[in-house]
């Protein structure tokens, strides 16, 4: 089987996120789609475990209106942090019979070189690169095989600018799903003073 790795915070999954991820359902050659939360860094000070869950409820919210995509949680059982690479040849040895497709969007493709062992990386997997505003997708010749543009639309919303937005009480309707947002607002999610 041939399963795209699609990471992120998903904090929270928004309408440009469920937009690739319609895109890379219906119009790649994946055979399915693993939306790939990641831990975030319990390092940080305002740090809270309680959003763990709430951002794998949310991003399968997004996840289960295909039938080939799925939430994954997979990194929470890795040491931290774990890197791309550490991610990917995890899953390769958990799941030896699938093939892994890691898709990135343009601006980490443009800064690839400084991922830990980018090498390894290109040498045993397939890349799709998803466009993003003022990045050109440069794929060299040697690489036209295993990395691969995709055509996919370019929706530029942050999940930054919507915690702050519901931060400071405003509507963020129209940048979430419609059942992400009514379960934002029923777990009082990214207002101040969550969870104290």
């Amino acid at each position: 089987m041939k399963i795209g790795i699609f990471g992120g915070s998903f904090n929270p999954i928004h309408t440009g996120h469920a937009i690739l991820v319609n895109y890379l359902a219906c119009n790649t050659d994946l055979d399915t789609v693993w939306l790939m939360v990641a831990p975030q860094n319990p390092l940080k000070s305002d740090y809270d475990h309680s959003y763990d869950l709430h951002r794998i409820r949310m991003t399968d919210m997004v996840a289960r209106r295909f039938d080939n995509v799925i939430t994954s949680g997979f990194e929470f059982s890795l040491p931290h942090p774990s890197y791309t690479v550490d991610t990917l040849d995890a899953l390769s040895s958990k799941f030896p019979e699938d093939k892994f497709v890691l898709i990135i969007g343009a601006d980490n493709w443009a800064s690839f070189e400084r991922w830990k062992n980018p090498e390894k990386i290109i040498s045993n997997y397939e890349i799709y690169i998803y466009p993003r505003k003022g990045f050109e997708i440069f794929i060299p010749e040697n690489l036209k095989s295993t990395v691969k543009a995709l055509n996919s639309p370019i929706i530029e919303i942050s999940s930054t600018i919507i915690r702050n937005k519901l931060q400071n009480g405003e509507n963020a309707s129209f940048y979430l799903p419609d059942d992400v947002y009514d379960y934002i607002l029923k777990h009082n999610l990214y207002i101040p003073n969550y969870g104290r």
